[in-house]
């Protein structure tokens, strides 16, 4: 992994998945920052109401200890996907990120949301998506993750593109399905496109549901080809919400700090 972790905590989650060696990859969790309670330690996001010489301080920590520069994005819950560059800033307003350039660490912050991290068998472009809710819903059955499927796959000139069959896929930590609780819009979502997502659902009261998250991601997928899913699949040892002391939870805790799911080409 070359100089990969050398100051990365050892509780930080490394994908394990037949990528490339040259793809490098990690998911941060709570350990290893500066912040303060309620954002301690490693809190990577700058718009929850931590201190920004302390997050700035734990965002250095993170590019100290991957060889590769972290571009962090503004997140709108949206289906906006931005190709890195190396002048690309940091708060550019996206929900996924790609690049084909070394060095350019794809990142997205999370703490219950969805970090889905995407490579090729070749290693000849990586990409990151924030797939809560609503970016993986979407409209019309397209959502971020079918969004990004587009910007691996639909390239120009064709000889460039890459297969549903050649992209593999790492789910991150999220909030399980044993305490994401939804309303009936967050199902209709789902389901109007896809009844195959019903099985995703269920019920738990009056118009009420329990959500599997990374379950309806992993439909998403499916049904692009994509069959190399690894990663979160669906344990309670994956969940946000019912870890506390290893993994952020805003609907845990109200206020939170947030991880980062990063992917760079070395």
């Amino acid at each position: 992994m070359g100089d990969f972790q050398r100051g990365a905590s050892p509780d930080w989650l490394i994908p394990d998945w037949p990528a490339p060696a040259h793809v490098q990859a990690v998911c941060t969790t709570r350990t290893g920052g500066q912040s303060l309670p309620p954002y301690d330690a490693l809190n990577l996001g700058d718009h929850v109401g931590d201190d920004p010489v302390l997050v700035a301080a734990n965002r250095l920590i993170l590019q100290n200890s991957i060889p590769a520069k972290p571009v962090f994005l503004s997140q709108v819950h949206g289906l906006e996907v931005v190709q890195l560059t190396p002048t690309t800033p940091h708060a550019t307003a996206a929900d996924a990120c790609f690049t084909k350039l070394d060095h350019l660490a794809c990142t997205i912050m999370v703490a219950d949301c969805l970090p889905v991290l995407f490579t090729d068998k070749k290693g000849t472009q990586v990409a990151a998506a924030h797939a809560g809710w609503r970016s993986l819903a979407g409209f019309g059955g397209e959502g971020i993750l079918e969004y990004v499927f587009k910007s691996f796959c639909h390239q120009k000139p064709a000889v460039h593109a890459t297969s549903a069959t050649e992209i593999i896929a790492w789910l991150g930590p999220c909030i399980g399905s044993e305490t994401f609780e939804v309303g009936a819009d967050v199902r209709t979502a789902f389901v109007e496109n896809d009844p195959a997502a019903q099985a995703m659902f269920i019920p738990c009261g009056s118009n009420k549901w329990m959500a599997n998250l990374q379950g309806l991601a992993r439909l998403r997928l499916t049904a692009l080809g994509v069959t190399q899913v690894f990663g979160n699949n669906g344990s309670r040892d994956w969940c946000t919400v019912s870890q506390p002391s290893r993994f952020f939870s805003h609907r845990r805790d109200g206020v939170s700090g947030r991880m980062a799911a990063c992917i760079w080409l070395a």
